[in-house]
């Protein structure tokens, strides 16, 4: 009971920062971090791969209903939450516990970093080739590309290391 009322608060929260104040960034016409993607890195490893991808294109459809971004987030999503069960198998292995969370903690500082980027990647990359429907210039694309991902990782990991804080606290 008490995860899932964590898990709508983290999609609430997530889906208010990101509609009110991160899809108003746009520094230098390049960057702009999707912090929403948090909410389908911390789904506990044991949810269903089927569970991981409705939850993954519920979260990007409210994000694209806010947004005006017809179905954009919600195939970007819905990509990043089906490949995340064979992600975490990539790089943790079969031999996790299904009640734990990815986390600094439990996938260890490398093992996250690794797991976000990975995930990051391939939202951005679909979301990016799907709003651009064009290689016009694909060094421009590139650009917001990269600079999206790291801006993105760096905002989880911030995120994350307060997580990490709370929950040495006994939480």
């Amino acid at each position: 009971m008490i995860n899932t009322i964590r898990g709508i608060i983290y999609f609430v929260v997530l889906v208010l920062v990101q509609v009110l104040i991160l899809n108003n960034i746009h520094f230098l016409r390049l960057v702009t971090p999707f912090l929403y993607i948090y909410f389908i890195l911390k789904m506990p490893v044991g949810f269903s791969s089927s569970r991981v991808t409705f939850l993954s294109f519920l979260i990007g459809l409210v994000i694209d209903i806010f947004s005006n971004t017809p179905g954009m987030h919600a195939a970007a999503c819905t990509l990043a939450g089906f490949a995340r069960p064979a992600v975490i198998k990539f790089f943790m292995g079969d031999d996790l516990p299904e009640t734990i969370y990815p986390s600094f903690q439990t996938f260890g500082y490398g093992g996250f970093i690794r797991y976000t980027i990975v995930l990051v990647v391939l939202h951005h990359l679909t979301l990016f080739l799907l709003e651009s429907l064009t290689l016009f210039d694909p060094l421009f694309l590139l650009i917001r590309i990269v600079a999206s991902i790291a801006t993105t990782t760096l905002l989880i990991s911030i995120v994350e290391s307060f997580n990490v804080e709370s929950q040495k606290n006994g939480e």
